[in-house]
C-alpha cells in the first residue's frame, strides 16, 4: 500500500480542483473529518485538507480554461522537466510546463495518450502528504483506461513501475507497483478497463473504517453515490461517490490482511 517514504513513480500528493473551495471543504470535511488549512495569500486559493495536523489532500480553484471539477494524482519524479518531455515524446500532452511552486518543489500537469490526466511532484521542501494508507487518507491509486496494455506500457517508460494481473469479478485488474523495494509491498494502485461511456481517468481511493456508513455522510452533505458499496473478495468494501461538483472518488474499507 501508499506510504510516506516517496520512491520515483508512486503517489506523493493529491489535490482537488473546485469551483467553489469553500463548499468543497465542508463537503470533505462532512465526510472525512478534515480540516482546511489556507497555504496563504500569494497560493491564490490553494491550501491543505489536514488530518491531525497532516496533510492528506490538497483544494485549490479550478485554474485551467474548461476543467472539470476533479481529483488530480501526482506522481513523485526526480526530474520534472525530463519527465514533460518524455511524456511528449510518448504521445502525451503537457498541459502545464514544469514550473516551481515557491520553494515547495516543481511540478507539471500531464496527459496520457488514453486521454487521463495526472501530475508530477519533482519534491523540495515539501516532500509530499504527510499522512496516507490511513482512515481518512489516500491509499489507492486506480487508473481506468480505454486501452490497458497501451496505458500500462506508457507509465512503465516514465516511471519504470511494475505489475501483475489478477483476476477480478468480469475483468482482469492489473496492480501497479513502483520499481523500487518488495513488489507487493510497493504496490500503491491499480489498471482497469474503463466502463462503457467512462472517461478515461485515475481516480484516488481513501481508506475508510465503514464504506456504509461514509457514503452515507456523503449524501448527506450534497454527493452522489456513483456505485454502492459493496464487497470485492480479498479486497474489502468499496463505493463510488461524486462530490457535489462532481468530482468523482472511491472509499474502500480493506479486507483485513492474512498474515501467512
Amino acid at each position: 500500500m501508499l506510504s510516506t517514504d516517496f520512491v520515483t513513480g508512486a503517489p506523493n500528493w493529491l489535490d482537488l480542483g473546485s469551483p467553489d473551495t469553500t463548499a468543497s471543504a465542508e463537503f470533505y470535511s462532512g465526510v472525512f473529518g478534515w480540516d482546511f488549512q489556507s497555504a496563504g495569500p500569494e497560493a491564490g486559493g490553494y491550501g491543505f485538507f489536514q488530518k491531525d495536523g497532516r496533510t492528506v489532500a490538497a483544494l485549490g480553484p479550478l485554474t485551467e480554461e474548461g476543467a472539470s471539477p476533479a481529483w488530480t494524482v501526482y506522481f513523485q519524479t526526480p526530474d520534472a522537466d525530463a519527465t514533460a518531455k518524455a511524456v511528449e515524446q510518448a504521445g502525451g500532452t503537457v498541459r502545464a510546463a514544469p514550473f516551481d511552486v515557491m520553494d515547495a518543489g516543481r511540478m507539471a500537469c500531464l496527459t496520457d495518450p488514453g486521454g487521463a490526466e495526472f501530475s508530477v511532484w519533482q519534491p523540495a521542501a515539501t516532500k509530499g502528504l504527510e499522512q496516507t494508507s490511513e482512515e481518512n487518507a489516500l491509499c489507492w491509486a486506480e487508473l481506468h483506461a480505454k486501452d490497458v496494455p497501451a496505458a500500462l506500457s506508457f507509465y512503465r517508460s516514465l516511471f519504470g513501475w511494475r505489475s501483475q494481473e489478477m483476476e477480478a469479478p468480469g475483468m482482469t485488474y492489473t496492480v501497479l507497483s513502483s520499481a523500487e523495494g518488495d513488489q507487493q509491498d510497493a504496490s500503491f494502485g491499480g489498471l482497469a478497463p474503463a466502463q462503457e461511456g467512462m472517461e478515461p481517468r485515475w481516480i484516488p481511493y481513501f481508506a475508510v473504517a465503514d464504506a456504509d456508513a461514509t457514503a452515507g455522510r456523503a449524501t448527506e452533505h450534497g454527493g452522489t453515490v456513483l456505485m454502492p458499496p459493496s464487497d470485492v473478495p480479498d479486497v474489502g468494501r468499496i463505493a463510488w461517490i461524486a462530490d457535489p461538483h462532481g468530482a468523482p472518488f472511491a472509499l474502500l474499507k480493506p479486507a483485513p490482511q492474512h498474515k501467512g
